[in-house]
């Protein structure tokens, strides 16, 4: 399984990328909102893949991110939605921005994907409500705008709270955790 490319680009077309890792030339497959970020031609990129295995061939896919492999993966996962589809979806539409439509139910947000009609949009929202909430990890920054949230709930300045989150260790993940550290800060 190959699950991540550093190379320099060989070749840069419509929508995909040639990538030269070690003498080798891989076709790595990108939706055009990441072709549109990357480097030209001659310069290094890296790239997290996901490799599609069909009947008569194998693709590579790539994203700039590990959150939006992660996303591909699960758009994968649904029936009737194709590498290509999943791939322009991950590319048009955020992880932030997926998971507040879902919870309006707006299929507005497939509009101009190819493949994504209405009955199929409605689809993909049914199915990634449940999927979304327990198979990726929120992001750091809503974790913290958690914690930001509470401590301004509990009546302390945005600022206030902002230094004492400021000075809770980075190696405290869970909101809550960082609630109660940021409270010690505050109390001193």
């Amino acid at each position: 399984m190959i699950s991540f490319l550093d190379g320099k680009i060989i070749l840069k077309k419509d929508d995909f990328v040639v990538l030269e890792v070690n003498g080798v030339g891989y076709e790595v497959f990108l939706s055009r909102n990441s072709l549109s970020k990357i480097p030209q031609e001659g310069q290094n990129l890296k790239v997290f893949c996901y490799l599609d295995v069909g009947e008569k061939s194998l693709k590579l896919f790539g994203f700039l991110t590990f959150e939006d492999l992660e996303f591909f993966k699960i758009l994968r996962s649904i029936s009737g939605i194709g590498p290509k589809t999943s791939l322009e979806i991950c590319g048009k539409i955020s992880l932030a921005k997926m998971r507040e439509e879902i919870k309006k139910g707006d299929e507005k947000i497939f509009e101009g994907i190819p493949g994504v009609g209405p009955q199929k949009a409605k689809k993909i929202i049914l199915e990634l409500s449940g999927k979304l909430k327990t198979s990726l990890p929120q992001k750091k920054e809503n974790l913290e705008d958690e914690a930001l949230s509470a401590l301004i709930n509990l009546g302390f300045q945005k600022t206030q709270a902002q230094k004492a989150l400021s000075q809770v260790s980075e190696e405290i993940k869970d909101p809550e955790e960082k609630i109660k550290e940021a409270l010690k800060i505050l109390s001193k």
